[in-house]
């Protein structure tokens, strides 16, 4: 299991904090490893092989001039999104690195969104990663709290073997 997945699957069952004071705990520790991510205040609620979602909550700080939330705060959470599922999915002895992403913004993002990543098991196999390194493209979306689609996209990655 990933250090990313442990820690998560810890913080998130400690028997004195819960289940949400421990998604926020990792949410900020995230964002302590990674101190970008602070800027959209992430909130990880699924962390899980193939599959994380994190809230970007609706807040002054990642509004745009017509006060929905700005694009370039929605790809930063659709990368968190990303970041986390491949720590909890990728083999032992494979690292990986962005290597690009394709989005379309799709409706205003007027509420807090939560950003959807999804790969399938195929991606990460050993046919499809060989040791020359492959790519993995990442599903990924963020949706209001009415369901509305705002943006979607595609990140890929690349992923090699560890040296």
């Amino acid at each position: 299991m990933s250090r990313v997945l442990d820690l998560y699957r810890t913080s998130t069952t400690l028997p004195l904090v819960g289940p949400l004071v421990g998604k926020r705990l990792f949410s900020f520790a995230f964002s302590q490893v990674a101190p970008y991510f602070w800027t959209i205040r992430p909130r990880f609620t699924v962390i899980e092989p193939h599959h994380a979602e994190v809230v970007i909550p609706k807040r002054r700080a990642v509004k745009n001039h017509i006060g929905t939330v700005h694009a370039i705060a929605l790809c930063n959470g659709l990368e968190a999104a990303m970041g986390v599922l491949a720590e909890a999915t990728i083999p032992p002895g494979k690292r990986w690195i962005p290597k690009g992403m394709e989005v379309a913004y799709t409706a205003k993002a007027t509420t807090d969104i939560t950003c959807h990543a999804d790969t399938d098991a195929a991606q990460w196999s050993d046919d499809a990663l060989p040791d020359t390194g492959g790519e993995v493209a990442v599903r990924v979306q963020g949706v209001r709290t009415d369901g509305v689609v705002v943006i979607e996209g595609t990140i890929r990655l690349w992923v090699t073997p560890k040296r």
